[in-house]
């Protein structure tokens, strides 16, 4: 599900990696993916704390506990950052992504992507989908390069890092996925617009 951190190497001393078009997963059911604010925070903290131990372990590199994830919620930044989120008929936060725009990394165009999604959501692709949704709002963001910190053993988000053609760095217990993005065009602009609509 991917965590975010500042990178201990910073991304413009690495090698550019070749650009690659950033693949869509293939699924047939429409999912409608809202760009949610800051009214949004207590279902977003909600969506959060009901993830168990491990989950929460996967997402944020640690076994964050009630307040931490109540103090990450907190510092959201809805005026830099994007979070993207999916609901079900109850209208209850299921997943959601956060394209995050780090202050010392945003300048260089590179951007970080988190993910999470609900227990009883998965299996439906959900984390593909925001992936998919916050690459293409980053490509017309004028993002360079999209960045995933995961733990080595999680799978989930690494599968899907590797599906949309990045490049995946293992050092030990962490991954590191980068993921080159193209340069925004008409259709892409389009793309999120409709996105948007939906």
């Amino acid at each position: 599900m991917g965590y975010m951190e500042t990178p201990t190497q910073t991304p413009a001393s690495r090698s550019p990696a070749p650009q690659r078009p950033v693949r869509s997963p293939r699924h047939s059911a429409i999912v409608p993916i809202r760009e949610i604010g800051a009214r949004y925070r207590e279902q977003i903290a909600r969506h959060l704390i009901d993830l168990d131990e491990r989950d929460r372990y996967l997402r944020f590199g640690y076994a964050a506990n009630d307040r931490q994830i109540r103090q990450y919620v907190d510092r959201l930044d809805f005026g830099r950052d994007q979070v993207f989120g999916i609901f079900n008929r109850r209208l209850e936060l299921i997943a959601m992504a956060h394209l995050a725009y780090p202050v010392d990394m945003a300048a260089a165009g590179f951007a970080e992507f988190g993910v999470s999604v609900s227990r009883h959501a998965r299996g439906r692709g959900y984390g593909a989908r925001l992936f998919e949704r916050a690459a293409m709002h980053a490509v017309n963001d004028g993002v360079k390069t999209l960045y995933i910190h995961a733990l080595s053993e999680n799978i989930a988000m690494l599968r899907i890092a590797r599906q949309a053609g990045a490049v995946i760095e293992r050092s030990g217990s962490e991954s590191e996925a980068h993921l080159t993005l193209p340069e925004a065009s008409f259709s892409s602009r389009v793309g999120e617009l409709l996105a948007d609509q939906m």
